[in-house]
């Protein structure tokens, strides 16, 4: 039953569309044209309603105004539904770096300092440094390790104080595990974290033979900040 009476609901809208744009097309002709045909039954109350309906749509246009807008151009009569406007995605924020200390992100836990566990890791940079200078050779020169250093990423590096302010950091030896902006943390063959600030220390890095100094007051860079920044060669510097 229900089909029924949508299928006939259907066609007297249809019925009743067609009807309004036959009228809609004599009201909008211009004097000059021809009067629609008498035979459409229903024409004059389709006409008066299209007019009110244009009336009441556009209140501020006159008549005139309103013919002359829609003289010559197609309206659809169909309705057609309003997409709804797309939901703007929220950009995730990473942790800030008071969080990621609160959480304890970066810290080594104490089952894990042992420097056994970290000589694959050191395998891995010695490697990784060898590809970067293009082989290290007998006859590389010195300079251009130590550039490429200067830039290079040492997790993972054997380093060792030579010198310092603080005597009782001289000699410490062992792997990087963390470098910051202003510390080195080192796990010695001892299994001891050693947290070594950079300021007022001279680090040795030895790759193949090749010793490279490191001056911890020039350095105090993230190591992602190193590898975009100019080093400038100087004579000597002071701790």
């Amino acid at each position: 039953m229900h089909e029924g009476h949508s299928g006939d609901e259907r066609l007297r809208v249809d019925r009743r569309l067609h009807r309004a744009s036959v009228s809609l097309g004599s009201a909008v002709r211009g004097p000059g044209c021809a009067p629609q045909s008498p035979e459409h039954p229903g024409a004059q109350r389709a006409e008066a309603f299209v007019r009110a309906f244009l009336k009441r749509s556009t209140p501020r246009l006159s008549q005139q105004a309103r013919e002359d807008q829609l003289q010559r151009k197609a309206v659809v009569l169909e309705y057609f539904a309003r997409r709804p406007p797309k939901e703007k995605r929220k950009r995730c924020r990473g942790l800030s770096a008071r969080q990621r200390r609160g959480l304890r992100l970066f810290d080594v836990k104490p089952e894990q300092q042992r420097y056994n566990l970290f000589l694959p890791l050191h395998e891995l940079w010695k490697q990784y440094i060898r590809d970067l200078c293009g082989g290290l050779k007998p006859d590389t020169q010195p300079q251009v390790i130590q550039a490429k250093l200067l830039k290079a990423d040492l997790h993972g590096a054997v380093i060792s104080v030579t010198k310092s302010k603080c005597p009782s950091y001289v000699g410490v030896t062992g792997i990087l595990l963390q470098e910051t902006k202003h510390v080195f943390k080192i796990i010695t063959k001892e299994d001891r974290l050693k947290v070594i600030p950079k300021l007022n220390c001279v680090f040795a890095v030895e790759t193949d033979g090749f010793v490279s100094y490191i001056y911890g007051s020039k350095f105090q860079l993230r190591s992602s900040e190193r590898s975009a920044k100019k080093f400038k060669a100087k004579g000597a510097i002071d701790l």
